[in-house]
This record gives structure tokens, C-alpha cells and sequence, in this order.
């Protein structure tokens, strides 16, 4: 019923949950940001970006979907090793931080895109406590250095906003996408709220 422009197995699972059958056609575009690029443009631009790349070859209505953690203003993408994992997780300690997810959907309407922005505080993480999590291997490819979906929960002290963007993808905004663009989520065609 719809392509999926991701390999994540997160994004996968999160649009089964909703009762969204995928063909996954990963698309592959460059996710360096843009000088003065505001967090909230680039992951718009990447979702449209990866959206756009896999929807010529599918048939189907195309969803792209990108996250981004902001800290200060900084944009933390996916950690390239073991210290830049320690140097996030670090920053993130003790405090609110922002995550950003951006979704978009091609389809009979165009393309269209929305973003939200979660906020999320994180304990106090100790220095033995990054080191150990980081030999988990579930932090390297996470933006933020971090899962909140999995061991990492137990750092996440206070959420507000949507979990579900947090973890890849906000199911409320994505259903509402879905629907415009006439796929079906598990209400079928009894989902009309636009």
C-alpha cells in the first residue's frame, strides 16, 4: 500500500502498528546539512529529498522520513564513533533537548510534508553509564546517540510531545498524510479526519 524511502526497522514497524502494509525502497541522498540551515528545514528538505528519490521507481505513494536532535541550537546527527557518541550523550545529560521528525508523503496531491518537534529531558548519565551504552552498539546509528525506544529509555526523564516522532516517526501526523494521499491506514477508509 505504500513505499517506504528507509531501511529503518523502526519507521517499518511504527507504520505496521497503524496498519500500513510497506514496499521498502531505501533511498540514498546526501544528509549533510546546509550553511544556516535551520534543524526544522533540514529534515523537511531530507524527508522530501528521500521521498522524491525512491517515488520514481515504486508505483505506490512514497513516504521519506528524517530526525534530527538539537541541543543549543547545534544540530547532533548520527554518532561517527565511540567519542562522538560519549560528546552527545554528554551534552544531553541533565537536560530538555529537541527532537525534530520530519515526514513526507508523495502521492495523487504532490508532495506533502509535515514536522513536529518533541521535547525531551534526559537524567543525569554518567560517564561509565555512555561508555557501557555505547558497547550495546545501539547508539551508532541514532541521531542523538540514542534510542529512546530501546536501553536508552532509562536515561529519558520527561517527554513532551510525540513519542513516536521521537522514535522515527510521528503516527498522528503520518496518518493524517496518509489518509490525504488515499492510503489506508486500519480504519480504512472510515479515517477521516483531514
Amino acid at each position: 500500500m505504500l513505499c517506504l524511502a528507509s531501511a529503518s526497522p523502526r519507521r517499518r514497524d511504527l507504520l505496521a502498528s497503524i496498519g500500513v502494509t510497506v514496499s521498502i525502497l531505501p533511498s540514498h541522498v546526501d544528509e549533510t546539512p546546509k550553511p544556516g540551515e535551520s534543524a526544522k528545514n533540514y529534515v523537511e528538505r531530507l524527508a522530501v529529498a528521500k521521498a522524491e528519490a525512491s517515488a520514481p521507481l515504486s508505483s505506490l505513494p512514497t513516504l521519506g522520513s528524517d530526525t534530527a536532535v538539537v541541543v543549543d541550537g547545534v544540530l547532533l546527527g548520527k554518532p561517527v564513533d565511540a567519542d562522538d557518541a560519549a560528546a552527545m550523550l554528554a551534552r544531553l545529560s541533565g537536560r530538555w533537548h529537541e527532537v525534530l521528525t520530519a515526514v513526507a508523503v508523495t502521492g495523487p496531491k504532490g508532495v506533502l510534508c509535515r514536522c513536529v518537534t518533541t521535547h525531551v529531558r534526559m537524567r543525569e548519565i554518567t560517564t561509565r553509564e555512555i561508555a557501557d551504552y555505547w558497547q550495546t552498539g545501539e547508539p551508532a546509528d541514532k541521531a542523538g546517540g540514542y534510542a529512546i525506544q530501546g536501553l536508552a529509555a532509562i536515561f529519558v526523564e520527561e517527554i513532551k510531545g510525540s513519542h513516536s516522532a521521537v522514535v522515527g516517526l510521528p503516527l498522528y501526523e503520518t496518518a493524517q498524510l496518509l489518509n490525504q494521499q488515499g492510503v489506508p491506514i486500519w480504519m480504512g477508509h472510515y479515517y477521516s479526519h483531514t
